[in-house]
């Protein structure tokens, strides 16, 4: 049967109430945070460790923000890096810097120094916005040379606790831990900052749906860091469209708990421009690892929406105090699942403990962020990534040249046109070129659709790592390991793992008669790769196997895994 995309046969399987399309926007991402400051201005825009913060309070300390870095050199269009866990000062610094007409990069906190080295030099931002914890890896990164970093601005996580845990805190964890922080010279207390700004002028910068928002970095196909452009318009077009499939959503009256990164584009947009467009009360998780922070929240503050990766669900279906009953997590009515495969069995059990709805969804960082959904309240269809997006237009074609459309069921490229697509990677034309084609994002994923509209992922056209919801590169693994003196030759990929989905398993040939161990290397690679990174399993063999001109057979290697089980 031949697929008529252009008909968007999905929009027949779209749940009553959700538009065909979105309206696309010129207001600026933090138009939503002023308007909520004014329908809800006395409502929980923030919940951190039981210490709220208003919609009203939240807008001032942006706009204190953006005034003081205007008044001390910020210009529109300058790079600022938000570098910290989930908590006030993150959201705040998010919204100060795009009201004084910057442009945020929000990096990861699990970066090695190498990782994060590069990230600043290619964004090449004067100003970070750093918890304390991070301050000392920063400074070890300045202080090379390599970046351009100027400003320094630093925020302890206590800062936005209650007096009670403040005080715990400082006591148990601050110097214990690597909180406590004395400053070099230069370098500025977030507090001294909002100082500033009370004093500064208010900020006169016009800024529109066409200015660039964040620079959103991914590994893209290649492994090398891209920083995906996103304008203001792209990312609030997707926060509506969002916001459009959930058909029930009660406007000013539910709670969102973020326990995905806000350094991720989809805990940036689905999550928080989400919970901030629909005047929500946002309860930030610091370390989703933290399932006692988790569950004492869900327990606490009854979150009605609740976005994540499978690894956070299946860890409440396993955790023993949900099955017994300790915590209360009833409250959870819809969440939306993404960056790896969502398992049936954990979708079940999870509405089960719930009574809500856990449904999966997919996207990527090129189209900021979600493109497709499964209906939350209509047909779920096992092992599919769900319907496109209202607004998006998506195509299967052919993985080689890209151009023919495939027929209804057959598997090719999936290809997107949407309004939120990126405007390109920051400075690099040539991979702009190869994933933007006449208007079309080619994402790298081998897909197929069904007669109804429901899209299925069938494969990574690289080799990309999905791990606990984060994308890893086998060639940075591999680069990495090949430094290591005992490594002669190395591969790298994914197994399956049935918590984080996949796990990073190097086979390593080592140089002739060196005796180093497995744990060594892994240990060793810990120094130069985030903790999500690292090989987890390492098999020494006396050769790779390898095709005629000698590239390395990675799928012999996965099917000789999945041999052994």
């Amino acid at each position: 049967m031949t697929a008529i995309y252009s008909e968007k046969p999905w929009l027949k399987s779209y749940e009553d109430g959700v538009p065909s399309t979105i309206e696309v926007t010129k207001q600026p991402l933090h138009n939503m945070l002023e308007v909520s400051s004014v329908k809800y201005p006395d409502r929980p825009a923030l919940v951190f460790k039981g210490r709220e913060i208003t919609y009203r309070e939240l807008n001032q300390l942006a706009d204190t923000v953006a005034s003081a870095l205007v008044a001390n050199g910020f210009k529109k269009g300058d790079r600022a890096v938000i570098y910290m866990v989930n908590m006030p000062q993150f959201v705040i610094s998010y919204y100060g810097i795009l009201k004084a007409g910057g442009i945020v990069i929000a990096t990861n906190p699990l970066y090695s120094e190498r990782e994060l080295e590069h990230q600043l030099a290619d964004c090449g931002a004067e100003t970070v916005f750093v918890m304390s914890l991070y301050y000392e890896k920063l400074k070890n990164v300045q202080q090379r040379g390599r970046t351009n970093i100027k400003r320094v601005i630093v925020t302890n996580i206590k800062e936005y606790l209650p007096f009670h845990l403040k005080f715990l805190f400082t006591l148990a964890k601050d110097r214990q831990e690597g909180h406590k922080v004395d400053l070099h010279p230069g370098d500025m207390w977030f507090q001294d900052l909002l100082a500033n700004g009370e004093k500064a002028p208010a900020v006169d910068t016009t800024i529109t749906g066409d200015d660039v928002a964040i620079l959103q970095y991914t590994g893209g196909t290649t492994g090398v860091a891209k920083g995906a452009i996103g304008l203001h318009r792209n990312l609030v077009t997707n926060t509506h469209a969002c916001r459009s499939w959930l058909t029930d959503v009660k406007l000013g009256d539910e709670v969102v708990l973020i326990s995905i990164p806000l350094f991720h584009s989809f805990g940036l947009i689905v999550a928080l421009s989400f919970g901030v467009l629909v005047g929500a009360t946002c309860v930030l998780i610091p370390d989703p690892r933290d399932q006692g922070d988790v569950l004492g929240s869900i327990n606490k503050y009854k979150p009605s929406i609740f976005p994540g990766v499978p690894s956070m669900y299946v860890a409440i279906n396993n955790n023993p105090d949900v099955a017994e009953g300790k915590y209360d997590i009833k409250s959870i009515r819809v969440c939306i699942s993404s960056s790896a495969p969502l398992l049936l069995e954990t979708k079940m059990r999870f509405e089960e403990l719930t009574g809500g709805k856990l449904m999966e969804g997919y996207g990527l960082t090129e189209a900021h962020v979600a493109t497709h959904g499964n209906p939350i309240y209509g047909e779920y269809r096992e092992g599919s990534i769900g319907l496109p997006f209202p607004g998006i237009d998506c195509r299967i074609v052919d993985p080689i040249g890209g151009k023919k459309e495939m027929q209804v069921g057959e598997i090719g490229e999936l290809v997107i046109k949407s309004p939120s697509v990126m405007q390109g990677y920051w400075q690099m034309p040539t991979e702009t070129t190869n994933a933007l084609r006449d208007g079309w994002l080619f994402t790298g994923d081998i897909a197929r659709m069904d007669q109804d509209g429901y899209f299925y992922i069938e494969d990574r056209k690289k080799d990309m790592i999905i791990a606990g919801g984060y994308n890893i590169y086998p060639r940075e693994v591999e680069e990495v390991l090949l430094t290591h003196p005992a490594v002669m030759e190395v591969a790298v990929a994914g197994i399956p793992d049935p918590y984080r989905g996949e796990s990073v398993k190097a086979w390593i040939v080592k140089i002739p008669g060196d005796e180093t161990d497995a744990e060594t290397i892994i240990n060793w690679s810990k120094n130069y790769l985030a903790k999500y990174k690292y090989p987890r399993i390492i098999e020494f063999r006396d050769e790779l196997p390898k095709t005629g001109v000698g590239k390395v057979l990675k799928r012999e290697l996965i099917r000789e895994e999945s041999e052994r089980k």
